[in-house]
């Protein structure tokens, strides 16, 4: 029979992230984790509790944030793509560096208080001519 260490609910709470995101196996006594929230009532309520609110979040986030590239971006994609493969005149190289920033405050209802999206862009172009 196998004896499972004993931990306080300091240790145990201290890796609910772990636990919510189903990798308790990388804390460092998982069996003891999950024999805690066996037997102690408070930390089991604890964790229901943090993966409650992790799925709210996760379902505010894909309501929220449900972007999608413009038509232009693709239809310069695609002409890109056209003209390589035609082996014709001009290769532009694009550079583009981009930043997204999303702040979301949620009331413990599950109700959005605050939005902040904050979008950054850089775009250079260069265009090279093909030496034939």
């Amino acid at each position: 029979m196998s004896h499972i260490e004993e931990i306080p609910c300091i240790e145990v709470l201290s890796s609910v992230v772990f636990i919510i995101e189903g990798v308790v196996e990388e804390t460092h006594n998982p069996q003891a984790i999950e024999s805690h929230l066996n037997t102690c009532a408070a930390c089991r309520a604890e964790v229901e509790h943090e993966q409650a609110m992790h799925t709210l979040l996760q379902d505010v986030l894909r309501r929220s944030c449900d972007e999608k590239a413009p038509e232009d971006l693709h239809r310069s994609i695609h002409e890109e793509l056209l003209r390589q493969a035609s082996g014709t005149g001009v290769t532009e190289v694009v550079t583009q560096y981009s930043m997204t920033e999303i702040s979301i405050e949620i009331d413990e209802f599950g109700n959005v208080e605050h939005r902040e999206i904050q979008i950054e862009q850089t775009h250079v172009q260069h265009f090279i001519e093909d030496e034939k």
